[in-house]
């Protein structure tokens, strides 16, 4: 897919967005060190914040946790989240490196297995490297039936896309997340509200 960059101005995709993407908060600046300090290279840097977002952080709705959270230090800090908190905390980590990164999404079937339950967006990442220009990595947390790597060419994301039922796979790599993802979290009292109350579509 040929991505499309919302901002020409690369700094938009460094900068932090407080409260939801910060890294100068106590946990989020101690988890850049320990990454700095494992390795200079920006790859393996950006591969190692891409596993911590994809296998350290469980995903609410596979563990039935209640908790919503948002703000990548409080990702980070319960360990909890779903494929947008997962998608906050990558951003945070991958521009607190200085490697720019944005926020991608699909509109994929609510249950996959389900072409009635309706749709859901689903969020993902984008991340720039000098080497490779822009690609898209899925944080989401593999499962059976979910095999998400840290592929540049070819991607290897968590899902599919299949358009004939409704699916979209949206090209635009954005600086900030979706106010309308941010609001329905906002106004969910829990990750089961939530699982309704994301949007539809971009």
């Amino acid at each position: 897919m040929k991505l499309i960059i919302e901002s020409p101005n690369i700094d938009d995709y460094l900068a932090e967005i407080p409260p939801i993407i910060t890294f100068n908060t106590p946990m989020i600046s101690q988890e850049i060190e320990w990454i700095k300090e494992q390795t200079s290279n920006p790859e393996k840097q950006a591969r190692i914040a891409f596993e911590i977002a994809r296998d350290d952080i469980f995903h609410s709705f596979d563990t039935k946790q209640p908790l919503v959270t948002i703000n990548a230090e409080d990702v980070l800090k319960s360990s909890e989240g779903i494929c947008f908190s997962k998608s906050h905390l990558l951003v945070a980590l991958l521009r607190g490196l200085s490697i720019p990164a944005g926020f991608c999404y699909q509109r994929v079937l609510r249950v996959p297995t389900d072409e009635n339950s309706g749709f859901a967006l689903h969020g993902l990442n984008a991340i720039y490297l000098r080497e490779y220009g822009w690609f898209r990595v899925d944080p989401r947390g593999n499962k059976p039936g979910v095999n998400s790597q840290f592929s540049i060419e070819p991607e290897q994301l968590a899902y599919t896309i299949h358009p004939h039922l409704g699916e979209v796979d949206y090209p635009t790599v954005y600086a900030k997340p979706l106010d309308s993802v941010i609001q329905s979290m906002q106004e969910s009292a829990t990750t089961q509200e939530l699982f309704f109350n994301r949007p539809d579509s971009i």
